[in-house]
C-alpha cells in the first residue's frame, strides 16, 4: 500500500471533495492544483498486484504528512496560539506513515480511542486498547508498535462504513 492508495482510500472513506483536498494541501504549505490532485489519485496503468499500483504523480511520506497537517487545520481550524498568516513548520522525515496517518486522522476528526476501536470493529478487526495505544505512541517510546498496512486498510474501510452510515 503506497501513499497514493492511502490518500485515495481516505478520500473515499470520508467523502473528501477535490476542492477540499487542494485546500488541505495549501493549508499544510504545499501548493497544488485540482489537476495535480487528480494525477495523485489516478493510476498510470492497471496491474493485478496491489503493491504494483503506479500513479501519475506519486506521493512521498513528507507530502502526505503535509496534507494531513492541512487536513487537521481544515477540519478543526488553526491553533489558537498560532497567528492566522503564519507558515506551517517544515515537515520532518516520516518513517512509519501508517502510525502518523492514524494519529492525524484521530486529531482531525476528533476521535477518541473508543471511537477508533469501534471503527476497527466495523471492519472486523479487534485490536485491544493496549495495541491501539502502542500504535498511537511516539516513535522511540519503548511501547511503540509500527502500524501495518493490514491495520490501516481495515481502519480506512471501517471509517468509510461508519461515515457513510451516518450520512444516510
Amino acid at each position: 500500500m503506497n501513499n497514493n492508495d492511502r490518500l485515495l482510500r481516505l478520500r473515499y472513506a470520508i467523502d473528501i471533495k477535490d476542492t477540499d483536498l487542494v485546500k488541505a494541501f495549501e493549508l499544510g504549505g504545499y501548493g497544488v492544483t485540482k489537476d495535480d490532485v487528480r494525477e495523485m489519485l489516478t493510476k498510470a496503468q492497471e496491474t493485478k498486484l496491489e503493491e504494483d499500483n503506479i500513479y501519475l504523480q506519486p506521493i512521498n511520506n513528507q507530502v502526505l504528512d503535509v496534507f494531513l497537517n492541512g487536513f487537521i487545520i481544515l477540519k478543526r481550524g488553526p491553533k489558537k496560539d498560532e497567528p492566522a498568516g503564519s507558515k506551517p513548520a517544515k515537515s520532518i522525515e516520516v518513517k512509519h506513515i501508517n502510525n502518523v496517518l492514524l494519529k492525524k486522522i484521530k486529531i482531525a476528526l476528533s476521535l477518541t480511542s473508543e471511537d477508533m476501536l469501534d471503527i476497527f470493529a466495523e471492519a472486523g478487526l479487534y485490536p485491544s486498547k493496549g495495541e491501539l495505544g502502542a500504535i498511537l505512541r511516539k516513535e522511540g517510546h519503548r511501547n511503540f508498535k509500527p502500524c501495518g498496512d493490514k491495520y490501516m486498510r481495515n481502519f480506512l474501510k471501517g471509517l468509510g462504513l461508519c461515515y457513510r452510515r451516518e450520512a444516510y
